[in-house]
């Protein structure tokens, strides 16, 4: 299928084809009509993108401060190599469309393929994946020309709600661009009287054609022609759709509003205020949020769990599904708001439209295809007989990380990538030489080209790909974790039990320089060793995948790895386990941990994880004491034996080594310790679980027997 992108370093615009997306429990699948060009938000996406570098800067300090960061914790090479792989992406641009259902999650049982559907939150291409409640069936008689308006809409509903001016009020609505014209017929058709405010004298009339009082901008006068209209009173809010760095639309809203009126916040506009005229009049700044409540929810929108309509009686979702009602009933009329329709091949034209074009309001784009297949893109030919890899996810990890080590450890290039979006599997693939590009797992197990394939997905992913790939008969590299649970455990051990492939895990730091150094001074096995492993790992964003409560949260997706190497260190698997969590989140979602895991020999270790530290801390720093020895390793960059410092030839966290033992073993060059060690540290992790439930120290099956991890 074909869909628009556009380079977040330079703002460059393409359509590219790219598998057709495959919908989750939550998700429903859309064959696009129509799409909607949000004029001031994709231009103003679109001249960031092609801003300089100093200018990118400028407009989004909070990134350059993470990027500040992230040089302090992880050097400077890994810091620009990063920012270098974010400025090489392609992102997707759009979010307001209208089409038909193809397919439904597993979950949604309110829509059935054939509807008619306005869609938010999806991209200019021929199909889209949605959440299903931000996908509203289109009523008879509303066309997908005026559907397409739905998602932009609710943002004009939304303002209009935070303004909570009833019957009979009157609002200021100020910035006449689509948003605004939006907003002022919203008002109306529910029974407000409108001021519509603009510097363009076109956008005013447009609005006073609609049945608003039309003004120029034009500073005290326009003030007083608000005054003049409401009896000396002022409006009741004042609605601020504009976009500008300026704050002057929010301090001169101040003076146009009624004595504790509302000022509501809706475009994109500098709000550097004075604090005296808004305290003299008591007025109650506000800001809307996008569609509605429900927006950046994740229990709403991934989930597709809906909320009360007793406790929230608006949503995104039902804000669309008023949009539509009220065009329904001829209550609002969109359709001479739209200037320009392109096919989706003209992006380009579209995009220098709405950029060149001072009277570009609605632009949209249109579709033909009814129908999407998925069939294979192809980058390059694979080679008659050639056996190779597939690579399952295609995110920052698979990137920046995995890819990189892959080329180091001497593999070859990866006949196949696939991923959810099918965007990141093809930037993924023109990046590193990858042959084809694939619509799904089943099409890429499927590949008699592929021999080996690479889990590199979301954690809920893993044990499955992991059993389907082994029961395809090809060898699996997965990364940490192996499963989320003993059910998913015990079904990927039948699974390997059936087959004579490979099965590997991502515990990469085993294999790092340090270790080696540390494993080899230490002994596999011996006198019981006391480890103390702290971990300041930082804070991540309320909206970081790790905070989905379906991933496993950063004990079994990050901590794991952790266990793994103190397993590893002392050379057995974990016989008893205990965990303690700080509370203040979900069980498996809490980020202050402390887990005390004791092995068979009498051996003892801690880990101590933290999200709190400062940054300047270093993120992994691991103590070892024991067998006549002291080691410390800070970073896997700085080993230390018994005092003496020493110098690492290839410092770093194993990635490259472990490929490359894991090429070995599919050569038949390697023992099965590896193997048993993944299962053995996943089986931990899952205890680790058990005991934060039952508060209590739990007895571990590694399910590998007691044996030394000795090749």
């Amino acid at each position: 299928m074909k869909q628009v992108v556009q380079s977040v370093g330079d703002g460059s615009l393409r359509v590219v084809e790219v598998p057709t997306p495959t919908c989750g429990p939550a998700e429903v699948l859309v064959s696009t009509t129509r799409s909607l060009l949000s004029t001031g938000t994709e231009k103003a996406v679109r001249e960031l993108a092609s801003a300089s570098l100093i200018d990118k800067a400028k407009a989004r300090p909070d990134l350059v401060r993470q990027v500040l960061k992230k040089a302090r914790t992880e050097g400077l090479r890994n810091t620009v190599q990063a920012v270098r792989t974010r400025l090489d992406e392609d992102m997707p641009l759009g979010y307001s469309a209208a089409g038909i259902v193809l397919e439904v999650g597993s979950s949604v049982h309110d829509l059935t393929p054939g509807t008619r559907v306005a869609t938010a939150s999806a991209g200019h291409a021929e199909a889209q994946v949605v959440p299903s409640l931000l996908a509203v069936p289109i009523p008879d008689g509303v066309t997908d020309e005026a559907a397409a308006f739905g998602a932009v809409a609710a943002i004009a509903m939304q303002g209009l709600r935070q303004a909570d001016v009833q019957f009979g009020g009157t609002v200021a609505v100020v910035g006449l661009g689509l948003v605004g014209q939006l907003t002022a017929r919203l008002a109306l058709a529910s029974g407000l009287r409108v001021i519509g405010v603009d510097l363009r004298d076109w956008t005013v009339d447009l609005a006073a054609e609609a049945g608003a009082i039309g003004l120029i901008e034009e500073g005290q006068g326009t003030t007083d022609a608000i005054l003049a209209h409401t009896r000396g009173r002022g409006v009741d809010a004042v609605l601020v759709t504009a976009s500008t760095k300026s704050s002057d639309p929010v301090m001169a809203a101040v003076e146009r509003v009624r004595d504790r009126g509302a000022v509501v916040v809706v475009g994109d506009v500098g709000v550097e205020l004075a604090r005296t005229p808004f305290y003299m009049k008591e007025v109650d700044v506000r800001f809307a949020r996008s569609y509605g409540p429900g927006r950046y929810d994740r229990t709403y929108e991934e989930y597709g769990i809906d909320y009360p309509i007793g406790h929230v009686r608006w949503t995104e979702g039902r804000n669309i599904e008023a949009y539509l009602d009220m065009v329904a009933g001829g209550r609002l009329q969109v359709d001479d708001l739209v200037t320009h329709v392109f096919d989706i091949d003209e992006s380009e034209r579209a995009y220098e439209t709405i950029g060149q074009d001072p009277k570009a309001l609605a632009v949209q784009f249109s579709y033909s295809r009814q129908g999407v297949g998925r069939d294979p893109i192809s980058l390059r030919p694979i080679k008659a007989g050639h056996r190779g890899s597939g690579i399952v996810g295609a995110g920052n990890y698979a990137k920046m990380t995995f890819l990189p080590a892959m080329k180091k450890a001497g593999l070859a290039s990866a006949v196949a990538v696939t991923s959810n979006s099918g965007l990141t599997a093809r930037h993924l693939a023109e990046r590193h030489d990858v042959a084809q590009v694939v619509a799904d797992v089943p099409s890429l197990l499927a590949m008699d080209s592929v021999d080996t394939v690479f889990v590199l997905s979301r954690h809920d992913s893993h044990a499955q790909i992991t059993r389907d790939a082994l029961a395809a008969d090809k060898h699996v590299f997965v990364e940490k974790p192996l499963a989320l649970s003993e059910d998913e455990l015990e079904s990927v051990l039948e699974a390997v039990q059936a087959s004579e492939r490979v099965l590997w895990g991502g515990f990469n730091r085993r294999h790092s320089e340090a270790i080696q150094q540390a494993r080899k001074t230490l002994g596999g096995t011996g006198e019981p060793l006391v480890i103390t492993y702290r971990v300041s790992a930082g804070r991540l964003p309320e909206t970081h995948w790790y905070k989905d409560r379906r991933q496993g949260g950063r004990l079994l997706g990050e901590v794991c790895h952790f266990i793994d190497l103190a397993s590893w260190v002392v050379g057995m698997p974990v016989a008893e386990i205990v965990a303690f969590g700080s509370g203040g989140a979900e069980l498996v979602l809490q980020e202050d941990l402390v887990i005390s895991a004791k092995f068979a020999d009498g051996s003892i270790a801690t880990i101590t994880y933290a999200e709190h530290g400062h940054a300047s801390s270093s993120k992994e720093y691991l103590d070892i004491l024991g067998r006549g020895h002291t080691v410390t390793i800070d970073d896997f960059h700085k080993l230390t034996i018994d005092g003496k410092e020493v110098k690492l030839s290839a410092p770093g966290k194993g990635h490259v080594e472990n490929l490359r033992l894991f090429a070995d073993a599919i050569a038949g060059k390697a023992g099965d310790a590896d193997t048993r060690a993944t299962i053995a540290s996943t089986a931990a992790a899952l205890a680790a679980v058990q005991s934060l439930e039952q508060r209590t120290v739990i007895p571990v099956d590694p399910r590998v027997g007691s044996q030394p991890f000795n090749n």
